[in-house]
This record gives structure tokens, sequence and C-alpha cells, in this order.
């Protein structure tokens, strides 16, 4: 696909579309919930459509109407064991928080996704649901899909987090809320929330004291009414066109800001950034509107507890720090090799063939700006963020840049393409 390149500024208002995160959940929260639960606002992106596919082979009933979802909950024990495989494409939240729901249910199931989520680790799900009663199986001894699991009763754990990974904390916490007894994990660092916040919303219980959240088991939900914020890991790729193309103002609206997410934003003022915040409001996720205008960014040191806030956000971060001046370093990032790719690899060499200053590091990456970005044949290697990334990329180069593979956007921002086209 030819980008589109070599543009001056960008202006325009911007509606992002729903949290992927929040989608998903949502509709598992809905499927385990008695009663009748209505999603707006859901992101329907590949994703999360292999969410809605994979409980209605567990028995769900689910009805799509426009940006309407409606599903019609039995409680836990109205999950049936499903005839098929169930299939969970791309999505490894998909993969990872279903199997801490399939561990405490009496029935088989299988899990399969597409090449990359086969060559993603599963057994940092799998270890600890097998401390708590449950009986998995899969490649390499449970490392690699397929996942087989013949699920039952659980018993409840103390796990303290090796790695901070907020899939692995909500598959353990569906796994805790079926178990015996209460619960509790241990992170390493504080990750997304949003399964801790849907709990309460459905009428659940989650204590979090410090680095520590636990559940107790046996607990039930009531459906609800679920209006799903804007996806500020989606917003992000146009944060960062707005910063770093001279003559942009962009306007995000509702754009979710929850704080264990909205690193982005602390890493974008920290560079010098012009960009605003209004309209705030929280009813159980915190939202608001951003503007985001040009200006001449700094490098800076990014690691730490700030890396599980914006884990999403290092690809288009690493672009934003090509045009900045002086050094950025990324540090403390090891999780981005198992990512949808390598992404520390995978950016590094993309922004390369385009001219960038960019060397990778085992845990991230050093860039040097600021970089005159030039065209040239890159790839997304299937990994939806990477698209997007090199997307804005290309706006900087004089040049053509074709990018290989651009349908996997799909996966989290359908309408990727017609909201750029908006700004130009």
């Amino acid at each position: 696909m030819r980008l589109p390149h070599n543009h001056s500024h960008l202006r325009g208002v911007i509606h992002v579309p729903g949290d992927k995160s929040i989608s998903h959940r949502a509709i598992m929260f809905g499927s385990i919930a008695q009663g009748k639960t209505t999603i707006r606002h859901f992101l329907r992106g590949q994703d999360c459509l292999s969410t809605i596919d994979c409980f209605r082979k567990l028995g769900v009933h689910i009805e799509e109407d426009g940006q309407q979802i409606t599903i019609l909950g039995k409680g836990w024990e109205g999950l049936e064991e499903p005839k098929d495989i169930l299939y969970t494409g791309n999505s490894g939240t998909t993969t990872r928080l279903i199997m801490g729901i399939l561990a405490g249910r009496p029935f088989h199931s299988v899990l399969m996704g597409d090449e990359s989520i086969g060559r993603r680790p599963m057994d940092r799900v799998v270890l600890p649901l097998r401390e708590m009663g449950a009986s998995i199986s899969g490649r390499e001894n449970g490392k690699f899909t397929p996942i087989s699991i013949n699920g039952g009763s659980l018993r409840s754990i103390h796990y303290k987090m090796p790695v901070a990974s907020a899939q692995v904390k909500s598959a353990l916490l569906f796994a805790g809320l079926q178990a015996e007894g209460t619960t509790v994990i241990e992170e390493m660092a504080p990750t997304r929330d949003h399964t801790e916040k849907m709990i309460k919303e459905f009428g659940g219980e989650c204590i979090r004291e410090g680095m520590t959240i636990s559940v107790k088991g046996s607990q039930s939900f009531e459906g609800r009414d679920i209006y799903v914020p804007g996806d500020i890991s989606s917003a992000a790729f146009f944060l960062a066109a707005g910063a770093i193309i001279p003559g942009s103002e962009i306007i995000l609206k509702n754009v979710g800001l929850n704080p264990t997410r909205s690193g982005i934003i602390d890493v974008l003022k920290e560079m010098g950034a012009d960009l605003e915040l209004s309209d705030l409001s929280s009813n159980g996720e915190e939202t608001g509107t951003i503007v985001i205008r040009y200006s001449q960014l700094k490098g800076i040191e990014i690691g730490g507890s700030l890396i599980p806030r914006l884990i999403d956000e290092i690809p288009i971060i690493a672009l934003m720090a090509t045009q900045a001046e002086g050094e950025t370093v990324i540090k403390d990032a090891e999780e981005l090799k198992v990512k949808e790719t390598n992404r520390i690899d995978t950016v590094v060499g993309e922004l390369k063939k385009l001219g960038a200053d960019i060397e990778s590091r085992k845990d991230g990456m050093v860039i040097r700006g600021k970089t005159a970005l030039k065209g040239g044949k890159v790839s997304s290697f299937g990994d939806h963020r990477i698209g997007m990334m090199l997307a804005i990329a290309a706006l900087l180069s004089k040049d053509p840049v074709d990018l290989d593979n651009p349908e996997c956007i799909s996966v989290s921002y359908p309408n990727f393409f017609d909201d750029l086209q908006k700004l130009i």
C-alpha cells in the first residue's frame, strides 16, 4: 500500500474507536453475568470480534446491532462445553483471559489462535492456573497454543507476579472469582486495572491494597449497561502525529484516561509537547478531550514503572523520538519481545529503513534525533501497532513509503486510514 506522505500539517477532530481492553472485558463479564448487558461504543476490531465468537461457542446469546452489543447472560453456570475449537485469532487478551474463565468450568475446551498467538508465551498463565488446580496441557507442556483445558474446582492461591502483565493478572482474577477462598495477587508494577474496575461495575468485590489485589471466590454478577471510552492506545498515533508534524492541531474526543494507561500523556509532557486536557469526567473509567499541537520535542529516558502504563505505545513513542532533539532511551521493556511481533527488533528495523538513527538494546532501544525520514518499503509484519506507526512516519517523508500488510491495522482500528484522511 502506498501511504500518504509529505504532509506539512494535520488539522481536525477525531473520535477514536472504543477501547480494545475494555471491549474485551465487557463481553466477558456480560457473558458470566446474570441478565442483560448492553455495550455501546464497542470496538468492532477483529480481536474483539474473536472474543464474541468464543463466547457464542460457549453458549452465550450475543446480539450485534451497529455500535451496540446486547448479551443475555445466564451466569457462570450458563457457559456450555464448546463443540468446536475456540479460535482467538490474533488476540492475546482473548486467549489469556478466557483461560482463567475456562479453568473453573466443569467441561473440556481447546484454545487456538493464529500463527502469531502460537509464538506467544502462555505458560505465564498456565503455571499459576495449575497451582489453583486446573488441568491444562498444550505444546511444550503448556507454553504455547493450542491449549487444552479440563476445567473444574479451583483453590485460591497467593501469587507473586514474575512479570508486569495485566493479561496474566486478569486471567487469575477470573479464576479467583470461581475458586474456593480468597485469591491474592501481588504485582511487581501497576498494570491496567480495567478488570478490577469491571468486577465492581458488575456488582462484585475486589480489594486493592498497595500492590496487592484480592478477590473472594463464588462471586456472581448482574448485567449492566456499559459505555466504552475511546482507546488511548489508538489515540496515541494521532497524538504523536500532532506533536511532530509542523503546523498540526488535532482534537481527540472522548479518550480514556485511566491512570494505569495514560503513560503516553506523561511522556508527551516530559518531551515538551503542546498538549491540553479538557472535558474530564469519571464514570467508572476516566475520560476527556485531548488537544495536541506541534512543538519541538526533546529526548528523554523512559523506563521503570512507567513502562506498563505505555507498553503498547512504545512503537509510536520511538517514532516521536526520531523527531526530538537529543537522545531518547527506552529501557525495562523486555515485554515488547513477546507481543504480536518482537517489537524491539521490528521497530528498530523498520525505522532504520526510513533513515532513523535507532539501535536496539536487550530491554529497549536508543533513538537519536532529530532525523529527516526518507521513503522506502516497510512492513507491519502483521502487527497493527507497527503498521499504524509506519503510516504516521510516512507523513514525514518527502518520498513515497510503501507498507506491506496494512490490513492488520483493522485488529484495533478499522477506520484508521479514514480518520487519517480527515486530517490531511
